[in-house]
């Protein structure tokens, strides 16, 4: 049997002096203190900032990151209510 799942999919972008990774890894790292659940990440975009001299100072990155919807209420033991009762907790 196949297991159904529903992700959602978000966009950040991350920066940094060093280069494109470093960038990626700064807004997932940030994202992953306020967001649990993070699955993928695809590079949607890649810029950089120059100086009036051409010399990139900072690379930035975009990124599409998906996270899972799970049941987490349920799997930290919370009691839910199902049906109408439970459309007032959203």
């Amino acid at each position: 049997m196949v297991q159904e799942s529903v992700y959602r999919a978000i966009e950040l972008v991350g920066s940094s002096p060093i280069g494109w990774e470093d960038a990626a890894k700064n807004a997932i790292d940030t994202t992953n203190k306020s967001i649990w659940n993070l699955r993928i990440a695809r590079v949607a975009e890649l810029d950089a900032k120059l100086d009036g001299n051409g010399n990139i100072i900072l690379y930035r990155i975009k990124l599409r990151i998906s996270l899972k919807y799970e049941n987490w209420k349920i799997d930290l033991g919370w009691k839910v209510p199902k049906g109408d009762a439970a459309k007032s907790l959203c």
